[in-house]
């Protein structure tokens, strides 16, 4: 073999060969399409500065709009200066506060469950939580349009992944009956699904878990702060959360920081705590962002109408972009996504969009089919009416311009 035959094969079995055939995002990049990534240089709760450029942002999940609230700041401070900046440690050694407990037993209480347990992300949360409890002999039952998180949890873990349509109670009856003698059996959907912004049938799922003795978990990352009478989720918004065996709950989201949880039965949260490898094996979550979740979580219920003016403004900007045509899929929460069709139309829609203020976010396959692309909005509590509509006013002169609708 000459020398360039060596070469060219050591090319092709090359693990970084890949790397340097990836051109999609460098293309995006030199037509100024490119949509991720985007430095924010600044931010004032519903209005960022990216490169100088003042933009509404609707692409954010701070639903309550409480990352700028002042208690919170406050709270966040406090105990950055009482426990410094970071624990140093995972929360099975020396990363558990005071802070962190504190915030299990009130995050027990909302999502109507024994225990709860915190852990650095909510990514990290379901990869533990899934991984730990499914193993060999035992099956995962998952929605098709799960967070990739529950999907990836599916696949670290050693049971079976079986994969159902997106919110088909047929298809999950059936796929239950096909596994009706696995050793045992873990239904796991979205609450509230974040590409969709629809809301899981959630009380067929759960009869249907009982008629054939499966658990269930719902990923509530989009639904904790939103939905229910106290915020509590999907499972308060349908009457059901005594019923709910565990429930996910992020803290990027209504709770303005970053972290995760799960809440269910005491003994399986005390099993978490000893197996849940993405727990044991990660640094835990910084006291400021203890902290901020616990501040987050004195205005939920001190201010209980944000959330009334979240579901408002929701509705404002979902009536507001059918009546100029949109098709806004089968979203009935805050999270409005615009249906635009192919790929190439999405960047130059977003980018039309960015250039006149308004920040949103792309969604394009394989998380959504080639010709269903989308720009996905959410709004916030803090968002005012005339920001709404000049958000509005942007999709219908983009939408003009592009001959979409």
């Amino acid at each position: 073999m000459s020398i360039v035959e060596q070469q060219t094969a050591r090319k092709a079995g090359d693990i970084f060969a890949k790397c340097g055939r990836y051109t999609a995002a460098r293309e995006m990049i030199d037509r100024g399409l490119y949509p991720y990534f985007q430095p924010i240089e600044s931010s004032e709760d519903t209005e960022v500065v990216i490169r100088g450029q003042r933009l509404i942002m609707v692409g954010s999940n701070n639903y309550l709009g409480l990352t700028h609230h002042p208690y919170v700041l406050e709270k966040a401070r406090d105990a950055l200066y009482r426990y410094g900046s970071g624990c140093t440690g995972s929360r099975f050694l020396n990363g558990t506060l005071d802070l962190h407990e504190e915030l299990e037993r009130r995050l027990a209480t909302l999502m109507g469950s024994e225990s709860a347990l915190v852990f650095s992300t909510g990514y990290q949360t379901n990869l533990g939580v899934i991984s730990a409890l499914v193993t060999r002999g035992s099956v995962v039952i998952h929605d098709r349009l799960n967070h990739a998180s529950l999907l990836d949890g599916a696949q670290l873990a050693s049971g079976e992944l079986v994969r159902y349509a997106h919110n088909d109670m047929a298809a999950l009856r059936r796929a239950l009956e096909r596994n009706a003698d696995a050793s045992g059996i873990l239904i796991s959907t979205d609450g509230v699904f974040s590409m969709e912004g629809n809301i899981v049938h959630l009380p067929t799922v759960l009869e249907l878990a009982e008629e054939f003795g499966a658990r269930v978990l719902v990923d509530d990352a989009h639904s904790v702060g939103v939905l229910g009478e106290h915020g509590g989720g999907t499972g308060e918004h349908y009457g059901v959360q005594d019923r709910v065996d565990l429930t996910m709950a992020t803290f990027s989201k209504s709770f303005a920081s970053i972290g995760g949880a799960v809440a269910g039965p005491e003994e399986v949260i005390h099993y978490l705590k000893h197996h849940a490898r993405s727990l044991i094996f990660s640094a835990s979550m910084p006291p400021s962002a203890v902290a901020t979740v616990l501040a987050c979580l004195d205005i939920m219920e001190a201010e209980p109408e944000r959330r009334r003016t979240l579901w408002k403004n929701a509705e404002y900007l979902r009536g507001g972009l059918s009546a100029l045509g949109f098709d806004t899929g089968v979203s009935e929460t805050p999270i409005i996504p615009v249906t635009t069709g192919s790929i190439e139309h999405t960047f130059v829609f977003w980018r039309e969009l960015f250039d006149g203020g308004v920040f949103t976010n792309p969604v394009l396959p394989p998380a959504v089919p080639e010709s269903a692309c989308r720009l996905r909005t959410s709004v916030m509590a803090t968002h005012t009416t005339d920001q709404l509509d000049k958000v509005l006013d942007a999709f219908a002169r983009v939408g003009r311009k592009l001959g979409v609708r």
